[in-house]
């Protein structure tokens, strides 16, 4: 038996051994009715507009600024990733560069209320509809592609608008846009009033957008749209035989997807008062996938916890006395290892590989997904993604 097959066998035989706590709350949780499930959904959102309290940050990021954090990354990135799930969890189209349309918000802010003047409110709707237009622009010409073909060109998208942006004089160039007004304050409360240096009020901004994001997805899931991009994603080709219009219904989940993302970008934009291309790189669009596919792509509960631990951890492991204790370790190993700060990325790194080996299909995935990774697919349609179970006498 080969060396690869070994280590196949191993890990199967790892992942029967663990015990799987997750799986029985997930079942009980879809057991549920929607009326049982509204009082966890009220206890939910009661705890994200408490977490700002300092009590909660003494715990969560006790070498952080914890409101900071809470906007960026943890608001951010869970709403990226909501968007990003539509295109990935419900639609199974692999997009390697949604950090472009996050871009196109954000400039869309920084351009038009800096040589505009116009408000911020006036703004959000504009960035939205732009950012949705981008992503028809992308996906119009793209999306008869499939698999790997798709994800190389939405990676070269996601490169071209920053290219652009660096390149470009009216957007600032290199040095970007600077000067970005806030939003205007909502009357005398100290929530909704919007500054430099308290980060609560676009917290709750942030959360507003989130919940409505939440509220929309859930109804547009089980709609006619939401049966259409399941189909999809499962078998296009038997989609397309039973009538389905696949190439509409994608561009309808790349329109959708991106319109999230430019949302977030116009909010990200009104917060960091300026913003460069340096603010929108390869990276984020890796990271936010990293989130929907850890935390279960396609179950919006599933996403935002893979899109907190993915924002939170890092911040968390920024702990000094964690680190020292850390950094004495891996020295005892590799004695030229680096600092904390340089190692908690690569602990980070370590901590998604060991997750996707034990658990592939996410911390919290939806029952449907559950189903196709049983089947040995890897539960997002065309992506080409298979997980490789060996036969009985493999692994022994």
């Amino acid at each position: 038996m080969s060396p690869l097959a070994k280590l196949r066998g191993a890990m199967a035989r790892a992942r029967r051994a663990m015990p799987d706590i997750v799986g029985p709350v997930g079942r009980r949780w879809e057991r549920l009715s929607q009326w049982q499930r509204r009082p966890f959904y009220v206890l939910a959102l009661a705890i994200a507009v408490l977490a700002p309290a300092n009590s909660v940050g003494r715990i969560m990021a006790p070498a952080s600024d914890w409101k900071t954090i809470l906007f960026n990354p943890i608001g951010v990135y869970i709403l990226l990733a909501l968007g990003l799930n539509v295109v990935v969890g419900l639609a199974g189209l692999l997009d390697l560069g949604y950090v472009a349309f996050f871009a196109v918000g954000a400039y869309t802010m920084a351009t038009l209320a800096t040589h505009r003047h116009w408000s911020f409110w006036l703004v959000l709707p504009i960035g939205i509809i732009l950012a949705a237009f981008a992503g028809v622009i992308l996906g119009a010409p793209t999306l008869r592609l499939r698999g790997d073909y798709l994800a190389i060109v939405t990676l070269g998208f996601g490169e071209i608008v920053r290219r652009i942006a660096i390149n470009t004089n009216s957007l600032g160039g290199p040095r970007g846009i600077s000067g970005i007004p806030h939003p205007p304050s909502i009357g005398h409360v100290k929530a909704l009033t919007y500054g430099v240096l308290d980060p609560k009020p676009y917290y709750y901004l942030l959360l507003a957008m989130i919940v409505l994001v939440i509220f929309v997805g859930r109804r547009l899931e089980r709609s006619r749209v939401g049966r259409s991009w399941q189909a999809v994603r499962e078998d296009e080709d038997v989609a397309e035989l039973m009538g389905v219009p696949s190439f509409k219904f994608k561009l309808w989940a790349f329109a959708i997807g991106a319109s999230i993302g430019g949302m977030c970008g116009v909010i990200f934009a009104s917060k960091q008062i300026a913003i460069t291309p340096d603010n929108f790189p390869f990276l984020l669009s890796v990271l936010i996938l990293a989130a929907v596919v850890l935390g279960g792509s396609g179950n919006i509960p599933g996403v935002i916890l893979g899109a907190f631990l993915v924002a939170w951890l890092p911040e968390y492991l920024r702990d000094a006395s964690f680190g020292k204790f850390v950094v004495r370790q891996v020295h005892h190993v590799l004695p030229r290892a680096g600092s904390f700060s340089d190692l908690r990325v690569l602990i980070f790194g370590g901590a998604l590989v060991v997750m996707m080996i034990f658990r592939p299909e996410g911390l919290l995935p939806s029952r449907k997904r559950r189903a196709e990774l049983a089947e040995g697919q890897g539960g997002m349609g065309s992506l080409g993604g298979t997980v490789v179970v060996p036969p009985p006498e493999e692994s022994k």
